[in-house]
């Protein structure tokens, strides 16, 4: 059997959300185990932060600021993840923040192998953003309906969506999809909707969960641009149209 991703996750409470720590969990379950849970701030300020630790078995790292409107927390971060990369078994690191100095960091972890996973708000810097393998925003975190069907609506409840017409003007996206599905398409031009969901999210940082929705099939379907279909083994699969 393949071994299971190891995960550190590690949260800068100066600059996150306590409330999307669910949303949080919830996506690294699907990358792996959450073997390192790490929560650095002031204590005397966090406390939303302090009622969700327990319950999520995040050990809370004290740091005080050591000068005035200046954040030591950054550097007591980035000084730990270092010493987890060097002694430590890690294969993915979840770095939650919407702080643009933690680029440099995630650009180090990536060029020693390492797979990055930044969870911040929308307001977070592209630096940073692009920086990561993966980016989730976390002011999109709400609970959502899950069912069967691949591509039932989303309750009432669940993140705000972008249309068609806003899905369609992002360039960025249109050319990952349009690419991933050539990369992997049969002789009659469809490709398994897995394979392309595997392929855009290795060609663009942003998680499907940014543009409102919970999988990349279910974006792709709300653009109403590329064909759809199943294929014998009632598969779905998509197909740039043809002109």
């Amino acid at each position: 059997m393949e071994s299971e991703n190891k995960i550190a996750l590690i949260i800068d409470c100066d600059n996150a959300s306590a409330e999307a720590i669910d949303g949080i969990m919830e996506e690294l379950s699907n990358h792996g185990e959450t073997s390192i849970r790490r929560a650095y701030g002031n204590w005397e300020n966090n406390s939303l932060w302090k009622t969700v630790l327990h319950p999520f078995a995040i050990q809370p790292v004290q740091q005080f600021p050591y000068t005035k409107n200046k954040n030591a927390t950054d550097l007591a971060m980035t000084i730990d993840v270092m010493d987890i990369l060097y002694t430590e078994n890690i294969d993915v690191f979840a770095i939650v923040s919407s702080d643009s100095d933690f680029t440099p960091l995630a650009m180090k972890l990536r060029a020693k192998g390492k797979t990055v996973i930044g969870f911040g708000e929308e307001k977070t810097p592209s630096a940073f953003i692009y920086a990561c393998n993966l980016f989730v925003f976390t002011d999109k975190f709400k609970d959502s309906a899950s069912g069967d069907e691949p591509y039932e609506d989303e309750s009432a409840n669940s993140v705000a969506r972008y249309d068609k017409g806003q899905l369609r003007g992002d360039t960025r996206l249109m050319n990952a999809i349009r690419k991933a599905i050539q990369e992997c398409q049969d002789d009659n031009g469809w490709a398994l909707a897995a394979t392309v969901s595997q392929l855009v999210s290795r060609k663009i940082t942003h998680s499907p969960k940014n543009f409102g929705y919970t999988t990349w099939p279910k974006l792709i379907h709300a653009m109403e641009y590329f064909e759809e279909s199943k294929n014998s083994k009632d598969q779905p699969v998509f197909r740039i149209k043809k002109k």
